[in-house]
């Protein structure tokens, strides 16, 4: 079961100054149907990690890291990310920090299984503001 929430750990994390979005490198990887995910994640795991043409292990990278404060809010989203001409599903995906042991950050479900068959598989995060970042603290 996939469980969509910030990571508790990661809540934790940032108090102790642990993820900088603007240097760390951040990850996302997409997950099976049969993944186990939620707010208690702890790390990346390859366990139910989706595989296939066009998808390796770990996910792609993150660029485009944007943190703002607005509203009293702080928020952070990234850039579009491709996987190209891939043949694979997925359900859901975590992001997570590689440059700080793989810490996880947040899990996402997409409503259902999503399949790609000798194409583009893209995730293109919401607007940058206070209500729509992928993640926010407020």
């Amino acid at each position: 079961m996939i469980t969509v929430g910030m990571c508790n750990s990661f809540k934790e994390e940032l108090l102790k100054g642990t993820h900088d979005f603007l240097t760390d490198t951040f990850k996302i990887a997409l997950y099976t149907n049969s993944a186990t995910l939620g707010p208690d994640t702890t790390v990346y795991t390859t366990l139910n990690e989706t595989s296939g043409g066009g998808y390796e292990a770990g996910g792609n990278t993150l660029t485009g890291a944007t943190v703002t404060l607005s509203q009293g809010v702080a928020f952070v989203t990234f850039s579009t990310t491709t996987w190209t001409s891939g043949n694979f599903s997925a359900r859901g995906a975590l992001i997570y920090n590689s440059s700080k042991a793989d810490r996880a950050v947040a899990v996402f479900e997409f409503g259902e299984v999503k399949t790609v068959s000798s194409g583009n598989f893209q995730i293109q995060f919401p607007t940058n503001n206070p209500t729509d970042a992928v993640i926010r603290i407020g």
